[in-house]
């Protein structure tokens, strides 16, 4: 199985997104268990697939959140300009 594409991720919608974080965690919890318990033979690269897939979920939703934060930023400083312009005109 090849590891998952970034843009694959990227696709995805907001509320898919915070699913499939889940998910991917509940099968790491999963393969951690199996390990423990001797019930996963020689099957390492999906802790490395399932780790991978879960580092692309999450920087995709930091990059979202950081966006979205620079957005507000941005529409708080124009509303400040907004303000200043009309004070210093009266």
């Amino acid at each position: 199985m090849a590891l998952s594409k970034i843009k694959e991720v990227r696709d995805l919608g907001d509320e898919e997104l915070l699913s499939a974080i889940a998910e991917t965690k509940r099968e790491l919890f999963q393969l951690r268990f199996q390990k423990a318990t001797r019930q996963l033979d020689k099957q390492n690269h999906q802790f490395k697939h399932a780790r991978h897939r879960l580092s692309q979920l999450m920087t995709v939703q930091r990059e979202r959140q950081l966006a979205a934060l620079e957005e507000e930023l941005v529409a708080q400083a124009n509303a400040t300009a907004a303000t200043t312009a009309e004070s210093v005109s009266v």
